[in-house]
């Protein structure tokens, strides 16, 4: 199995909560990010533009998965870690460099314009991840 992710994504993942742009996209967000908590072997396709995450991405909204802010996130976080579109890569080994290469504090900057950088849960997974923990389990769903 290989997943297909753009540059930001791999540091919303970390702060993945159970929350999203809407049921469908929470879902998917969900099993993409339940298969790299089980399997950190699993392989990434790094891409420009849309990935596996944007393709739930409710219609009805302004959709800004083509858009270029977006995409000079991508490219930010890239750069960051050192690495580039195109690539095929261990999610294992982007943690690597995740924790090598990425501060708590950089959140803000990179993700300014990001509406749900203000609930810090990207910062508290990044702060994890960097004491070298992995994904964490997501809580049961209530009843």
């Amino acid at each position: 199995m290989s997943l297909r992710l753009r540059g930001h994504h791999l540091l919303c993942l970390l702060g993945f909560r159970d929350m999203g742009y809407s049921p469908e996209f929470t879902l998917n967000m969900k099993v993409v990010y339940e298969a790299l908590r089980e399997e950190p072997s699993t392989m990434v396709l790094l891409v420009e533009g849309p990935d596996d995450l944007c393709q739930c991405y409710p219609a009805d909204k302004p959709n800004h998965c083509r858009s270029e802010s977006v995409d000079r996130r991508d490219q930010a976080v890239l750069d960051r870690l050192g690495l580039v579109a195109g690539t095929f890569i261990a999610w294992e080994d982007i943690l690597k460099r995740i924790r090598l290469h990425m501060e708590p504090e950089l959140i803000p900057h990179l993700c300014a314009s990001c509406p749900w950088e203000p609930y810090g849960v990207c910062r508290d997974g990044l702060t994890r991840i960097g004491q070298g923990e992995g994904l964490p389990e997501l809580p049961a769903a209530s009843e």
